[in-house]
């Protein structure tokens, strides 16, 4: 989460002053609403562009405060000065931006490239003001000297870096190149990014014969005919690129065109050379990233964004997933030999005097391999549905966290909200003191961007008086949203999605930094995934399951034979998985390895990409250029791999747990609980030698996969 354009925003974030204007703008007026949470039901579209014009000024005012003070700089009066300022911008952004993301509109859209360039031109103004840096670098000179505690420590030198690290020490012209670089990039990322909703939004695939959806289940066609009828298209069948839609299709439909169709409809998005394709885009943005680099010494934008990772650099990064790609593609070589296999078997079956073989392909995996499964261990994701009901499922999660922390949630009502799905929930400790307030967001809808995110929408800091300003935290997703009348009915994949974003709040909620730009999830991007990953571990657990998967019909808590499948099933289809995830990862290096970008082919490269790490032909890139939001919109640019690198610390982690023989065993748990509220208060190893008393061991990765005994 954290790369140096992120930590970019968190300082043009926290150099705002609050202020409170007249009553007509909801955004600048401190909201008499409970908690303090943002307005969100009083707030309009027209209201965003005056806030954001009234923060920029009083900010620029701020700035000139703490750059004109006479008094010699101090930790005070500049480092923490520059930490506590920040509460109005804060307010806005964190309402608008998530509202773009969640429930954005056209508007919106035109909006965000307005205020893009505003806040680009505005964070470099501060980065790039040599005043500002040589009272923060006087301060960070006299480190040592100054007697401060660990904490205070990390803030100078994260505030010194965040300065260095982004064109404080550049000449004047290298500056001016910069500013320029930084205002272009930002509309180009939100330009990747809406090209991408407007791709997904405009295809839609209607079919009008019931008979082609032969093998669907009666859930998936029902969502689908009720989605064709609100599209005017009653009686019919509606399907299109988002994941809720198509994936029940590739996992159980007889139509193999169809399949296909779906399939190819997700993975070219952006890439159709129309008015959305982003195959431009790309280009353009990695020359910038590749001049950026340059300006600041690095041959390539993968060793400029990993020197604050704990990777360090690109070197470290490729060495790490080869070492898991080769054992991950060789069990997918297998999963695939298993397939055609099974491809093979049921052709003879058909017409046993053919001798043509029909060759698996990418839209042919998900249908095979669920086929597998259930002939190899009897497990149908649609039996198991019916016991993961959403509700249901967000209890067993936040039940987790109530035997970890003693954490309460209680749901709050007639609270403010951007949109009618969207849930609140008060979370208190054990003592009854609030830790903070969560929004759930979970059903897709036109205006919010696939996937699903946690998201800050107030920081957690402790103010000048002392004072403890619990977070306000959201979680967004995109499950199945139901017919009318029926529940949500989560697969596996969105149960460990949902467990995931929960343990992003967790790592959000639990924070008790003293400053806001070292509070919760502002760590290594490649740390930041361990305690939403470590969430993950839990949701399959057998004693974790009784407590939240029950029928939605009958309330029968989940069998034992149920979850004893569950379990057996846990390691297969592995290699097809985290094949897909590093493929994704290896690309978005070689993409940001380049040292130039003249003659860029994005599809030549991808493909050259793939082949040069032996991707097989049965499996599509989890992501491929032209949709990948993570490293072209989202700020995972050079870091899709830490997924991976978290994965074998969250392996370790849960691991810390299995050997004690206690799931929640209270001394552990309470090393965990107080890395999570660390923050980035501390270095990241450091933390987490401190929780485990050991480095991790890959091994445990290796094997909860099932590559290595």
């Amino acid at each position: 989460m954290k790369t140096k354009n992120l930590l970019l925003l968190s300082f043009i974030a926290m150099t705002f002053l609050a202020c409170s204007k007249s009553g007509s703008n909801p955004l600048l007026d401190q909201p008499n609403t409970p908690y303090g949470v943002p307005a969100f039901d009083q707030v309009k579209n027209e209201h965003y562009l005056p806030a954001f014009e009234a923060a920029i000024a009083e900010n620029k005012a701020e700035i000139d405060a703490i750059v004109n003070n006479e008094a010699e700089p101090t930790f005070e009066n500049t480092i923490v000065a520059l930490d506590r300022a920040g509460l109005l911008l804060d307010r806005v952004q964190g309402v608008f931006f998530n509202v773009l993301e969640a429930d954005g509109n056209d508007e919106m859209n035109a909006i965000a490239e307005q205020v893009s360039p505003m806040l680009s031109e505005l964070s470099d103004g501060i980065i790039l003001n040599d005043k500002l840096f040589q009272r923060v670098k006087f301060v960070y000179d006299q480190r040592d000297q100054l007697g401060l505690n660990p904490e205070q420590m990390r803030l100078v030198t994260e505030t010194y870096k965040a300065f260095a690290d982004n064109g404080a020490n550049l000449p004047e012209d290298k500056k001016e190149r910069l500013k320029a670089i930084n205002q272009e990039l930002a509309l180009l990322s939100l330009q990747f990014g809406n090209n991408v909703v407007a791709e997904t939004n405009a295809y839609q695939y209607f079919v009008k014969d019931e008979a082609e959806l032969k093998g669907l289940p009666e859930s998936a066609k029902a969502a689908a005919a009720e989605e064709a009828a609100a599209a005017g298209h009653p009686g019919e069948w509606l399907f299109t690129p988002k994941r809720t839609s198509f994936t029940p299709v590739l996992q159980y439909c007889e139509n193999r065109e169809l399949r296909k169709e779906l399939l190819m409809a997700y993975t070219t998005r952006g890439n159709h050379d129309n008015d959305h394709d982003n195959k431009p885009v790309i280009i353009r943005e990695m020359e910038l990233r590749i001049e950026k680099a340059k300006l600041f010494g690095y041959d390539n934008p993968a060793d400029y964004i990993l020197a604050d990772c704990m990777a360090k650099n690109h070197q470290t990064v490729d060495t790490f997933l080869a070492s898991v790609w080769a054992p991950s593609l060789e069990a997918a070589k297998r999963e695939a030999a298993e397939l055609q296999k099974l491809m093979d078997e049921e052709k003879m079956a058909q017409d046993p005097h053919t001798d043509d073989q029909i060759l698996l392909q990418p839209w042919d995996w998900w249908y095979y391999a669920e086929k597998l499964r259930k002939a190899k261990y009897a497990l149908d994701e649609e039996e198991l549905k019916p016991y993961f009901e959403l509700n249901n499922v967000r209890k067993g999660a936040f039940g987790v966290a109530t035997k970890l922390f003693g954490l309460q949630f209680e749901p709050l009502k007639d609270m403010p909200v951007y949109n009618p799905e969207v849930e609140v929930f008060k979370v208190t400790d054990a003592d009854g003191a609030l830790v903070g307030i969560l929004y759930t967001d979970y059903f897709p809808r036109a205006g919010k961007r696939p996937g699903a995110w946690m998201n800050n929408i107030l920081p957690q800091y402790i103010d000048a008086e002392g004072v403890d300003h619990r977070p306000v935290i959201i979680n967004v997703g995109n499950f199945n949203k139901p017919a009318a009348g029926n529940p949500s009915l989560l697969s596996m994949d969105d149960v460990e999605t949902l467990f995931h974003e929960f343990g992003h709040a967790l790592h959000g909620l639990l924070s008790k930094a003293h400053y806001k730009s070292l509070s919760g999830t502002n760590t290594p991007r490649d740390f930041v995934e361990l305690p939403s990953q470590f969430m993950e571990n839990y949701a399959y657990e057998p004693e974790v399951l009784k407590t939240y998967a029950f029928h939605y019909q009958t309330g029968e808590v989940i069998p034992d034979s149920l979850i004893a499948k569950i379990n057996a099933a846990g390691k297969f289809n592995q290699g097809f998985v985290t094949t897909e995830l590093l493929s994704a990862s290896i690309l978005d290096m070689d993409f940001h390895e380049l040292t130039s970008a003249e003659g860029l082919d994005v599809n030549a490269f991808e493909k050259a990409s793939l082949e040069k790490m032996g991707m097989i032909d049965e499996i599509i890139v989890r992501y491929r250029p032209t949709f990948y939001n993570h490293i072209f919109t989202t700020g995972y640019e050079a870091g899709y791999y830490s997924y991976t690198w978290a994965a074998v610390l969250d392996a370790d982690a849960f691991a810390a747990f299995k050997e004690t023989g206690d799931l929640f065993e209270p001394a552990t748990a309470a090393r965990w609980r107080h890395l999570l509220e660390q923050g980035g208060t501390r270095d990241a190893q450091e933390l987490y030698l401190e929780f485990r008393g050991k480095e991790a061991d890959p091994a445990n990765l290796l094997r909860r996969k099932g590559f290595i005994e």
